[in-house]
């Protein structure tokens, strides 16, 4: 009797370990929108501090941060085209471990480089935050307050006015409007888009096409002048400034865009969860008003909404690209070895 009673022992539990496994899948896929994150989730900015980006990454943390129950840390890892940046997020091989940055920053890749030290098609959108709002920045003291009079200035004196360029979307097109227009400018490289704007205050450099947020302390000093916007649309709080197609120049035009991203292993539901939660927090009132001010358009959005804006914007790019002339690298080619 008792080896009867051993073996019905054995046997159930046996048919309950078979059940576990055979359903555990199962109900993981089920409950990890809503068990992501288990750990701390870091936020890699390609950006400097006091990027558009960083501001709205920073503003999104803290509210995420409670919402989630687990730190939500932001990391400045500029430099090197972003590569620093999109390297970190894909060999970190971890689902906690995003990418948050503006689309501008590697949507060039393929018209700059021959090679890249990532596979573009491992970097998965996750949830669309923002339109950041990309202005044409002059010194104040240069005497212009409006495109056509920079446009005027520039072909009085062809090749004696500069511009900043910080490699990127940005700088493709301006290079690509100047080509459209017959401007000649001299190209004055930067690493930092800071540094960038801080020479334009003092008037070494004439010309900057990059993100409102970068200029803003510059401008309200008095330093700087945006002259235009390259966006579609204004934010509220920068109606006063044209947009470059009211100006008279859509060959400018462009949309800057962020939002999350992270490896193609990242789990669908907690995509969903993270889009969901973005704009939950996009929908505050106090929220919008802030980035407002910033220069950012609140524009949050799934995964597949944001794959369609990245796509609007590669679209843009092409559009440069065959501008200026650019060949761009094959598919068999991008991420094959790291770029030279």
């Amino acid at each position: 009797m008792q080896n009867w009673r051993l073996l019905v022992c054995t046997l159930s539990f046996s048919l309950c370990l078979a059940v576990s496994l055979v359903t555990a899948p199962f109900a993981s896929a089920e409950t990890v929108g809503q068990s992501w994150p288990q750990r701390p989730v870091h936020f890699i900015v390609p950006l400097g501090a006091g990027s558009g980006v960083d501001i709205t990454a920073r503003v999104f943390a803290d509210r995420l941060s409670e919402k989630w129950g687990q730190p939500v840390i932001v990391e400045n890892r500029p430099g090197g085209d972003a590569f620093i940046a999109i390297t970190s997020v894909l060999g970190a091989h971890d689902d906690h471990v995003l990418l948050f940055a503006p689309v501008s920053t590697f949507s060039a890749h393929a018209y700059l480089h021959d090679r890249l030290p990532y596979d573009p098609k491992d970097l998965t959108p996750i949830a669309r935050v923002a339109n950041t709002l990309i202005g044409l920045g002059v010194p104040a003291t240069l005497g212009v307050s409006t495109l056509k009079e920079l446009v005027a200035k520039i072909q009085q004196a062809p090749g004696k006015l500069n511009y900043a360029s910080v490699t990127g979307a940005n700088d493709l097109l301006f290079s690509a409007f100047l080509k459209t227009e017959n401007l000649q400018m001299a190209r004055v490289p930067y690493k930092n888009a800071v540094e960038a704007i801080k020479d334009v205050a003092d008037t070494r450099v004439h010309a900057f096409v990059a993100a409102y947020a970068i200029m803003r302390a510059q401008v309200q000093a008095g330093k700087v002048k945006v002259i235009a916007l390259t966006n579609h649309q204004h934010a509220k709080s920068l109606n006063d400034i044209p947009t470059v197609a009211e100006a008279g120049y859509k060959s400018l035009e462009f949309d800057g865009l962020n939002g999350i991203l992270g490896p193609r292993s990242i789990p669908q539901e907690a995509r969903d969860r993270i889009a969901a939660d973005i704009r939950e927090i996009a929908a505050d009132p106090n929220i919008e008003s802030k980035l407002s001010a910033l220069g950012q358009v609140v524009n949050p959005g799934t995964a597949a909404e944001f794959r369609q804006s990245m796509d609007e914007q590669q679209k843009t790019v092409k559009r440069v690209g065959d501008t200026l002339g650019i060949t761009p690298a094959s598919n068999e080619t991008l991420g094959s070895r790291p770029a030279q």
